[in-house]
């Protein structure tokens, strides 16, 4: 059997190149995959369907990340879907169940290093910066928002989905718009090149190019990162949070937590006298 399984995988591999059309690479993947699985795996017959059983694989890569062990998981599925399509070999895959990757963390940027960005930059530029990071904008709503939709102390998003949401304006965000619209006299939209709107690869560029000035790879995306964690920090409620980011849900939002609980962590380790080394 265990021969028998190699030529399978001997003939999905040259299925993968010459008809699916996959790049060496991919296949040099999967190849991996299988020859790690066959080496170790279960394979036979029981009752007319041929039974494959990597309980022994998902042992042995077990150390392996998680995305490592569901590239190498889907490879298999792959294969057995193979068997039953191509070669019509009825299969009983055992112990194939998935692995839910962790969402990766973000990676906010530290509030030193916006107020040091802030106080070097333009008018137009500081509030870019302060809209990002005041309000946890997606430079897609930053670069949509009209004047008719920010108010003396609420401004108006329309998000994903044309869901609308209102957001409190800050003082000092209330000064910086009405700064920026005496000096740069927009007509319709905040941010404006012509008569068109700043589209959102128009503002990322700006952005990304002014922290690249201070030496920081920052991108609109980590701002909006960094005004969830900060404010987690800070003490606000992850359920305000969620809501003023404009998540459907606050399961979304849970992935700033994790942040806080690691500096809360680090803080404790280091302040605590029993956490000190003699």
């Amino acid at each position: 059997m265990k021969e028998r399984l190699q030529n399978h995988i001997e003939d999905f591999l040259e299925y993968l190149l010459d008809v699916r059309g996959y790049s060496d690479v991919t296949v040099d993947t999967y190849e991996i995959a299988l020859r790690q699985m066959s080496e170790v795996s279960q394979f036979y017959e029981e009752d007319g369907v041929t039974v494959l059983d990597i309980t022994p694989f998902r042992f042995s890569i077990v150390k392996n990340s998680k995305k490592t062990i569901v590239k190498k998981l889907s490879a298999v599925r792959s294969f057995a879907k193979y068997l039953e399509d191509q070669c019509r070999v009825s299969v009983k895959l055992i112990a194939d169940e998935s692995i839910k990757v962790p969402q990766s963390l973000p990676k906010p940027v530290e509030e030193q290093y916006i107020n040091e960005v802030l106080a070097k930059a333009d008018p137009e530029e500081k509030l870019l910066v302060t809209m990002l990071y005041g309000l946890g904008l997606r430079i897609s709503e930053l670069s949509g928002l009209r004047l008719e939709d920010i108010k003396s102390e609420w401004i108006q998003i329309h998000g994903k989905g044309n869901k609308v949401r209102e957001l409190p304006l800050m003082a000092s965000l209330q000064r910086a718009i009405t700064g920026y619209i005496e000096q740069y006299a927009p007509r319709k939209y905040l941010f404006e090149k012509g008569n068109s709107p700043m589209n959102a690869a128009q503002l990322r560029y700006k952005l990304t190019k002014l922290f690249k000035k201070e030496g920081l790879k920052v991108t609109p995306h980590q701002l909006r990162h960094s005004f969830a964690t900060h404010l987690l920090d800070h003490g606000a409620r992850i359920a305000d949070v969620s809501e003023l980011l404009g998540h459907e849900t606050m399961a979304t939002t849970q992935v700033y937590t994790k942040l806080g609980s690691v500096k809360k962590m680090q803080e404790y380790m280091r302040a605590h006298p029993l956490a000190k080394e003699e």
